[in-house]
């Protein structure tokens, strides 16, 4: 499936809200690993930026199949960041569901507003015909 103009816009505000989410979560985990003294606490950062990047990256790809795909690695990634940091189970819960009803529901537009466009183009050529 190539997702429409409306699907791509949706999904793309919300993977790009998705990175900057991430971001902040992958800033405090690493404050909180340099406070407790966790040897991750590097890891951590660098690989919430990781994240936060395949998230724009995503968005960036939308035009096709494989941005769909990325942005479902992304929301995948972003659960199991949860490890890390639990605050991110609930980032990962809201922007997942996000994500799929703007897959959902972006199509569906998508599919209504080509059938409008159908129906007018039908209708001005009855027009220009008669």
């Amino acid at each position: 499936m190539t997702p429409g103009t409306l699907t791509r816009r949706l999904c793309a505000t919300t993977l790009i809200a998705q990175a900057l989410s991430v971001f902040l979560g992958a800033l405090v985990a690493w404050r909180l690993g340099q406070t407790t003294g966790d040897p991750r606490a590097g890891a951590f950062l660098w690989g919430g930026l990781a994240l936060a990047a395949l998230c724009l990256v995503a968005a960036g790809a939308l035009r096709g199949r494989r941005g769909i795909l990325l942005g479902w690695v992304a929301q995948f990634l972003t659960l199991a960041a949860g490890i890390v940091l639990p605050a991110m189970f609930v980032v990962a819960g809201l922007f997942g569901f996000l994500w799929w009803l703007c897959l959902t529901q972006g199509v569906r537009m998508d599919r209504l507003t080509a059938q409008r466009a159908e129906q007018e183009r039908q209708h001005e050529q009855e027009q220009g015909g008669s």
